[in-house]
């Protein structure tokens, strides 16, 4: 129940690294390869990368295992693998969610991984272009419906009948 918040974050002012074999990793928050990204004051102390794996390029990178993460393909494709049990979960293409050893994903799919200290990558032909996110698990009941997330079905309806009125944003 904190007060909604802006960070205007001009491009420029994303670091970026670019290791040996060519992948590319922006760092938007927390901190990756020793860079520090521009976003701060997130209750999650979130990692949010911008990861690049160009084509044919196998690359492993490492999680903290305190931390839930997830992976959003949105360019190229690739196969996500050896470490954490990645299960895919269908946004607007998926291969098989079942798959045991690896999950092959494309543009548009989102795939979660369970806890682990690293995960790999193996891009395709064309490279892939995913966000990284991990983050401390909030240990909260979460209820959301579209972009409002509460921690109960009662807080839920009470902010969508206040967005509808107009009620919804309040100062403290």
């Amino acid at each position: 129940m904190t007060d909604p918040r802006y960070q205007d974050i001009p491009s420029s002012a994303i670091p970026d690294v670019t290791d040996d074999d060519g992948t590319r990793v922006r760092v938007i928050c927390g901190e990756f390869w020793g860079k520090k990204g521009p976003v701060e004051g997130v209750a999650a102390d979130p990692n949010y990368l911008d990861i690049s794996v160009p084509p044919g390029q196998r690359k492993r990178l490492k999680v903290d295992t305190t931390r839930n993460a997830f992976a959003y393909v949105f360019a190229g494709s690739g196969t996500f693998r050896d470490a954490s049990a990645p299960r895919g979960v269908l946004t607007e293409q998926a291969a098989d969610p079942n798959a045991p050893t690896k999950y092959d994903v494309s543009n548009h799919s989102l795939v979660l991984f369970d806890r682990g200290d690293e995960l790999t990558v193996q891009a395709g032909p064309e490279g892939i272009r995913f966000l990284l996110v991990s983050g401390k698990p909030i240990e909260e009941p979460v209820a959301w419906y579209g972009p409002i997330v509460m921690n109960t079905q009662e807080e839920l309806r009470q902010a969508i009948a206040e967005l509808h009125t107009g009620a919804f944003i309040k100062h403290r």
